[in-house]
């Protein structure tokens, strides 16, 4: 009978400590996914904070969202090929582009994030849309297409480092500025 106490005794024992385990690798496995969606939700921040500054024309935000070196492809759109730009070449070439404009509005939705360390691609559906009055009343441009982002994360932050425009189709007047 002492023998069976004891053996049920170190039965519960070790039932007890493999429930803790498991308990331990839960709340791991819960720590990790917390982790890797603040993660996502910081990614889709950086993204979204792109495209209201460039709305907003705050081109020193736009700039800082930006890592040192960009592979930037707008050949979608643009023609030629992709190139390494620094952010200040890029927000030179928006601002450019751009000043003609009486309103711009970015909308992207339908992220993909996938981060790996300090690394992470994005993806998201983006429509934006370009307004200027025009001479014919055709005062409206909307582009409609995706991006894909890569991003690398140093000193807590993410920045993108890579950024492509897929363009699917334009709307509107494509010569909006020339109508004016």
């Amino acid at each position: 009978m002492k023998n069976r106490s004891i053996m049920g005794a170190l039965f519960i024992f070790v039932l007890a400590g493999c429930a803790g385990a498991g308990h331990r690798t839960i709340i791991q496995e819960v720590r990790g996914q917390d982790h890797r969606m603040q993660e996502k939700v910081m990614i889709v921040e950086t993204i979204d904070q792109l495209f209201i500054n460039t709305d907003l024309r705050d081109w020193q935000k736009v700039q800082g969202l930006f890592a040192p070196k960009v592979l930037f492809d707008m050949t979608s759109v643009a023609g030629g090929a992709p190139a390494t730009l620094t952010p200040q070449q890029i927000v030179d070439s928006w601002d450019k582009g751009l000043k003609p404009l009486k309103a711009l509005h970015h909308q992207a939705g339908n992220y993909v994030v996938a981060v790996n360390g300090n690394e992470a691609d994005a993806f998201c559906y983006a429509i934006a849309s370009h307004y200027l009055p025009t001479k014919s009343g055709r005062n409206t441009r909307t582009f409609v297409g995706s991006y894909d982002f890569r991003l690398v994360k140093t000193d807590g932050v993410w920045w993108i480092s890579a950024f492509k425009y897929n363009l699917k189709f334009i709307e509107g007047n494509p010569d909006l500025e020339k109508d004016r």
